[in-house]
């Protein structure tokens, strides 16, 4: 088991060489997905929609 003090100095090491994002990089980031969610969510209710139109058809024509 290694020694804790050598633990946490090793760790702030570590932490060190993280390359952190840019505020713009953020944005960026939270822009594209919000996007992706829009899209996704108009996506999937268009298809809910059309299922439910042929579905309706279906039941009223007595299948």
């Amino acid at each position: 088991m290694k020694n804790p003090v050598k633990f946490l100095q090793e760790v702030k090491q570590e932490a060190f060489k993280v390359t952190w994002p840019t505020g713009k990089e953020t944005l960026q980031g939270t822009l594209m997905v919000a996007a992706m969610a829009i899209i996704a969510s108009i996506f999937f209710l268009l298809l809910d929609q059309f299922f439910q139109f042929v579905l309706g058809l279906i039941l009223k024509i007595g299948f």
